[in-house]
């Protein structure tokens, strides 16, 4: 098979990210597995085997979205494929995606948010409890995903222009402002960064207790952690501050193309989901304040 010349094309010249081109090699060897159990290979199989692939998934208990991803992992390795006249022939073409039902993006209450992170008695003492509120402040306050976070080292933290420097998806860089407590935080935080034992100095601004790079499940601990003392809804993730982040912005003025940029959305396509949530917001104030609503 071809697996690794495809994971070099999807780093290298896609530049996906390290997430998507895991997703994709993790599908694709599911997939080569459902070949060598029919005695197919990548050359043999046609759409119909390739559909029949699918339904297994189907039957096995996967969402319509996550087929659609093992989907747009096939299309683009038969591309990749037939490119490097590796095979020559195709299946994806007559393979439809799934249709998926459209969800609102799931946010925190602006104000219970708002009010944790002013609550400093809620996190500990020292080193830890800086670098889990700066966690927090970060992805509500930039809007940046997860593995940007993670990504960010100190030397793209600009405290006298304010700004932080965001490596994206594809490798795209921007810049995002950062607001004044924000600020605050940071400098307080890389005060005690600096001051800590740790053996191994690394020079990335989020780091474990041990002092190494943090990886993208602490985030998640940290984030679900403290949103639990706020919120009983059931995704407490590092995204819905993003969604959190986008949608006040929104509420609060902000233009759609802007927010696009902040967020770094190749187009406002992705963007424009967050106006749901401003027209239910809408909506309830209107059927709150309007004498025959």
């Amino acid at each position: 098979m071809f697996i690794d010349r495809f994971r070099s094309y999807l780093q290298f010249e896609k530049r996906y990210s390290a997430h998507t081109v895991s997703a994709y090699v993790t599908d694709l060897q599911r997939y080569h597995t459902y070949l060598a159990n029919h005695g197919l290979t990548d050359a043999d199989a046609d759409h119909r085997d390739v559909r029949s692939y699918f339904a297994d998934l189907i039957e096995a208990g996967q969402s319509p979205s996550s087929v659609n991803r093992h989907i747009s992992a096939l299309r683009t390795y038969y591309k990749f494929l037939n490119r490097e006249e590796l095979i020559h022939n195709n299946p994806m073409p007559k393979v439809r995606v799934l249709k998926t039902p459209k969800k609102l993006p799931v946010v925190i209450n602006e104000e219970k948010l708002i009010s944790l992170l002013d609550s400093r008695e809620l996190f500990p003492e020292g080193f830890e409890g800086l670098r889990d509120l700066l966690v927090l402040e970060f992805l509500f306050g930039t809007g940046a995903r997860r593995a940007e976070l993670v990504s960010i080292e100190e030397k793209d933290v600009d405290l006298y222009n304010k700004t932080v420097r965001v490596l994206g998806k594809r490798n795209k860089e921007r810049l995002i402002p950062l607001n004044r407590s924000l600020l605050l935080l940071l400098k307080e935080y890389l005060e005690e960064k600096k001051a800590q034992p740790f053996e191994n100095k690394t020079s990335f601004l989020i780091v474990t207790n041990s002092g190494k790079q943090a990886y993208p499940d602490l985030v998640y601990l940290i984030v679900k952690k403290y949103l639990s003392l706020i919120t009983s809804q059931q995704k407490k993730s590092p995204h819905v501050l993003r969604h959190t982040f986008a949608t006040s912005m929104l509420n609060h003025g902000a233009e759609l193309n802007d927010i696009k940029e902040l967020l770094g959305h190749a187009g406002l396509a992705a963007t424009q989901i967050y106006t749901h949530n401003t027209v239910e917001r809408l909506k309830l104030i209107y059927k709150q304040a309007h004498p025959k609503a």
